[in-house]
């Protein structure tokens, strides 16, 4: 056998060399491969023209289960060859690092996660209305599932495309999913901070500066030296104020003086101080444009005025038409005009502060515990030691409302704020009730806006700092009984005082600096405490 095998094979050979000298050459693998190709795609011709015709002999009702269950056997042909045409352009063999292009598919995956869902800026009304698309078109009539389905709305459509696609590619990307259920929180949750947040989105500036507001809680302050460090006082101070335009400090007391410091917080030197004999300061006030001060005395209806600039001390013996016969408690408008005296009965008395003439008396029904002028000089706040709060026209001297201040059986100190927005009233139970000054005007029994429960001893004494952020609130009946609390939360900063940490004492009366950078208490020690508040400005 092996013997005719041999030259059975060297024939072959034989042959194939004998061929290519003739001029024939071999066949090209690649002539085979499309010969093969060829050959199979004729068999699957011949098939599926057979499983056509046997799917044309079944029953309409066969038919159309098995395209709900299986899908359209033509649609499932016409998908694939669209799929498989890019790849038929290019050719059989396709070039790439295939790790390479999943990995680009996965950063741009992980990028269209981390963008936000953003409502459209604007929307086409046009685009609401149902749009009908003509499916006989050649690139729609592989969509079409019936010969009903001629015209489609667009809404439809979508959706065809969006099924078509899931059938190719499978079930729904992972990243489509999550960012479906981001969609889906977003609806659930959606309330009005939404609309701010997509408004801030379509505006540009530097939003991550801090608040210029003044938060609520903890007071960042700092303990410095005494005001008066240099001058301390042996006796009672009854009066701290702060200059209104310059960076200076003013201190008074039973200690019969008057003294001025520079405030640096660091050794606040002593300007000056003046000393008046017999007479024990109850109370000293800068005047509006701060070139003089005032003083009055504990029993004598004498009171002094220093002028600073001209270094003179001017005794006031008596003012014409102002019948009383001890002047203690008073009040400077801001606007420099008037001195407002709290007399005997209930009479409140104007005097111009420049002439130092007598203008006229209002009268409340009881006794004037405190007034205060209202920013603008045009009304004065007076709280009766009856528990009423009377509001009088400073050009008319008549009384545009009263109401009862609530809960109040013997009022003690007001305080109106800076913006003029606030009212605060303080009582001898240690309530502070805070009402809007629009109801105070209107109502006749307003209802405060807080009433601020904090002191347990009588509100001697109630500020407004400048930017109403702060209302500080005291009692001169016991130790320690300072507040200092936030506006508009109307809360007790509960760093202040410090606990455990015996500084203020009895606290006569309080400032702040025109810009509330500085806070000083005058204490029954003879010390005008300081504290610097970092929120605010140096002075």
């Amino acid at each position: 056998m092996e013997a005719r095998l041999v030259p059975r094979r060297v024939a072959r050979m034989e042959r194939k060399r004998l061929w290519v000298g003739e001029g024939w050459a071999e066949a090209d693998e690649k002539d085979q491969v499309d010969r093969m190709a060829a050959a199979g795609a004729a068999e699957e011709e011949i098939s599926r023209a057979h499983h056509l015709a046997l799917v044309a002999e079944k029953p309409a009702a066969e038919r159309g289960l098995e395209e709900l269950v299986f899908g359209d056997a033509e649609e499932g042909e016409s998908l694939l060859r669209r799929l498989q045409g890019p790849f038929a352009q290019v050719g059989s063999v396709v070039s790439g690092n295939l790790l390479e292009e999943e990995s680009d598919d996965s950063e741009v995956e992980n990028e269209m996660e981390d963008l936000p869902c953003k409502k459209p800026a604007w929307v086409d009304e046009d685009d609401e209305d149902e749009e009908i698309i003509d499916m006989t078109h050649r690139y729609r009539k592989n969509m079409v599932k019936s010969d009903a389905e001629k015209k489609l709305i667009k809404e439809k459509l979508q959706r065809r495309l969006q099924e078509q696609f899931h059938s190719a590619m499978g079930a729904t990307p992972s990243w489509a999913v999550r960012n479906l259920k981001k969609k889906v929180r977003k609806d659930i949750n959606e309330d009005d901070s939404e609309e701010e947040e997509d408004d801030l989105l379509r505006k540009t500036g530097n939003f991550v500066t801090a608040s210029d507001s003044l938060p609520r809680g903890i007071l960042q302050m700092k303990n410095c030296l005494p005001a008066n460090n240099e001058r301390q006082s042996d006796a009672k101070l009854t009066t701290v104020q702060f200059h209104p335009s310059a960076q200076v400090v003013m201190t008074a007391g039973l200690d019969r003086s008057v003294s001025l410091f520079q405030v640096d917080g660091i050794t606040n030197p002593k300007i000056q101080s003046i000393h008046l004999e017999g007479f024990p300061v109850y109370k000293a006030c800068f005047s509006a444009d701060g070139e003089q001060v005032i003083a009055t005395s504990v029993h004598k209806k004498l009171f002094y005025i220093y002028d600073m600039m001209a270094g003179k001390i001017i005794p006031i013996n008596h003012i014409r038409g102002l019948e009383e016969k001890i002047v203690r408690k008073f009040e400077v408008s801001p606007d420099g005009r008037f001195l407002l005296f709290s007399g005997s009965s209930g009479y409140l008395h104007l005097v111009t502060m420049k002439t130092k003439e007598f203008v006229g008396s209002m009268k409340i029904n009881g006794r004037a515990a405190e007034s205060y002028f209202c920013p603008d000089s045009s009304k004065v706040f007076t709280h009766s030691l009856e528990g009423e709060v009377f509001i009088w026209d400073v050009k008319s001297r008549r009384c545009l409302n009263r109401f009862t201040d609530e809960g109040c059986l013997r009022g003690t100190s007001i305080a109106v704020s800076k913006n003029n927005q606030y009212v605060a009233c303080g009582s001898s139970s240690g309530v502070v009730n805070v009402y809007a000054q629009d109801n105070c005007l209107r109502e006749t029994s307003p209802k405060p806006l807080k009433a601020i429960m904090n002191l347990v001893t009588p509100a001697t004494s109630l500020s407004f700092n400048s930017t109403t952020e702060i209302l500080a609130m005291a009692s001169n009946k016991i130790d320690e009984a300072v507040k200092l609390v936030h506006i508009p939360s109307f809360t007790v900063f509960s760093n202040f005082p410090v606990f455990r940490r015996k500084l203020i004492y009895l606290a006569n009366s309080m400032d702040f600096s025109p810009r509330s950078g500085y806070f000083s208490i005058a204490n029954s020690k003879g010390k005008a405490l300081l504290y610097r508040l970092k929120h605010y400005s140096d002075f």
